[in-house]
């Protein structure tokens, strides 16, 4: 059977590191970046004699992120230890939870080529992460160094059930719940830095067939391009193993960047392999119904209700909506620039254009930006009227970028404004038509490619000044078109 023949199969499991200032069981500090092993304490160092201390904040985003994915937020959730032994886990088991998660069975629709997929969420539960293991220069030859400061920082687990069925799926999910939880604020999405990473549970089966195959694990996909990739070269690779007349081992793999390959890391652990039992040191936790409420009352709104009002309420195209929406900091300063501006169409060309230019040259937010949404409105509503080009308008808006000045200033200062007085670029036409005479009798006979010789050819008399509309309907009136 050839590779189309087979049906992949997959689920993802998010870790999302909590946007809080200190760690789950301990006031240490999360911010990244630090010395090593500088942000911790006898808690997150496993000491012995010790005990940890939940940080409620981590308990309201788990709520948070439950309720904007439709789960079921429990009353009462149990947390666990799970036992194994890396040199980066100090005490030799992380705090977690297992069998009594606080979050179950939510859904988050996702867009494919064939429409709208639901993809279910089979629970989202709270945890520790693990500190780092470092292989670099600064070990001597065949050692390892471990920094903790990441041991203890607060995260939630996000298990999706195998609802998808390509790598362009598993992508659009990723995307769709990345979008989600930055909305939230209880993420920063950031993948290269590890605060927001996945494993990709993934077998193949026969197309028409119920029957999932072995599922292996895939780690080490920090980013969306190699999510896609170690899919799909896991999925070639299991049905080339089948194929064969082999058998798909249940095992964790890693995706190795610079081969473009899956190899084998360890087998797969069950769940008995890790020895959970309740944490002897940490009560069952009892969620309110009050604080329950509480939040589902102060949800956002979430990335796919806001593009569908973005369409329906700015009459904008679905691709201007979804980057528009994206990220909530642009999408909240759309909002505010929405009632200046002359045309909401012409505002998000404006946004997804120069502004998304300058953004990224700058390797800033929009939350950076120094102009109000006034001086964009009044900006383009010059635009509009002829005041200025656009491409003289698109310095300008470099600089209210750089500056904050009122875009009237700035086009008085650098002498941008645009004649449009009919008298002026009239004579302008009649000199320039006067001196290419022989250019207009060929025009006239039928040469008509020569339009844009007389366009430029005022403009630059007019050092790009003439307001183009003006200039064509004059030209085409004297060259009787």
């Amino acid at each position: 059977m050839p590779l189309s023949d087979f049906q992949p199969v997959i689920g993802l499991e998010v870790h999302a590191q909590l946007l809080t200032h200190s760690k789950i069981f301990c006031g240490c500090s999360t911010a990244f970046g630090a010395e090593p092993n500088h942000h911790t304490c006898p808690v997150c160092l496993g000491l012995p004699g010790v005990l940890p201390v939940l940080n409620q904040r981590v308990v309201e985003f788990a709520v948070r992120t439950g309720l904007a994915l439709e789960c079921t937020v429990k009353g009462t959730s149990v947390w666990s230890r799970k036992n194994y032994f890396y040199p980066d886990l100090p005490k030799g088991y992380q705090i977690t939870q297992y069998d009594q998660p606080i979050c179950e069975w939510g859904r988050l629709v996702i867009d494919t080529p064939a429409g709208e997929k639901v993809v279910r969420v089979r629970r989202i539960h709270m945890e520790e992460d693990a500190g780092k293991s470092v292989h670099d220069a600064t070990a001597s030859a065949g050692q390892s160094l471990v920094d903790l400061n990441r041991a203890g920082v607060p995260l939630l687990e996000i298990v999706s059930e195998p609802d998808l069925r390509d790598s362009d799926e598993a992508v659009e999910y990723l995307k769709s719940l990345r979008d989600v939880l930055m909305y939230l604020g209880v993420n920063d999405g950031n993948l290269e830095e590890g605060s927001f990473r996945c494993d990709a549970n993934v077998s193949v089966m026969p197309k028409g067939s119920t029957v999932y195959g072995q599922r292996c694990e895939l780690k080490n996909l920090n980013s969306f391009r190699f999510l896609k990739q170690a899919i799909e070269y896991e999925v070639a690779r299991q049905v080339d193993v089948l194929e064969s007349g082999g058998k798909v081992l249940q095992e964790t793999r890693l995706w190795d960047v610079n081969k473009g390959v899956t190899r084998s890391m360890r087998s797969k652990e069950e769940a008995h392999d890790y020895r959970y039992f309740p944490e002897p040191d940490l009560p069952p936790l009892h969620v309110a119904d009050a604080l329950i409420e509480e939040t589902r009352g102060a949800l956002p709104e979430l990335p796919r209700a806001k593009r569908q009002r973005f369409m329906s309420q700015y009459g904008l195209p679905a691709y201007d909506a979804k980057l528009l929406t994206a990220e909530r900091p642009l999408a909240d300063f759309f909002e505010a620039c929405a009632p200046h501006a002359p045309d909401a169409k012409k505002l998000s060309n404006w946004f997804l254009g120069e502004l998304s230019r300058l953004l990224k040259e700058e390797g800033t937010t929009v939350s950076s930006v120094r102009f109000t949404p006034t001086q964009l409105g009044e900006l383009l509503g010059a635009v509009e009227q002829g005041t200025v080009s656009i491409n003289a308008a698109k310095d300008v808006l470099g600089e209210m970028f750089r500056t904050g000045a009122a875009p009237a200033n700035i086009i008085a200062s650098k002498g941008l404004a645009q004649v449009s007085d009919v008298g002026a670029v009239e004579a302008v036409v009649d000199e320039v038509l006067a001196k290419s005479a022989s250019e207009v009798e060929k025009y006239r006979a039928g040469k008509k490619n020569l339009y844009g010789f007389f366009v430029g050819q005022v403009m630059k008399a007019m050092k790009g000044k003439g307001n183009p509309t003006l200039v064509n309907e004059l030209l085409k009136k004297k060259l009787g078109d």
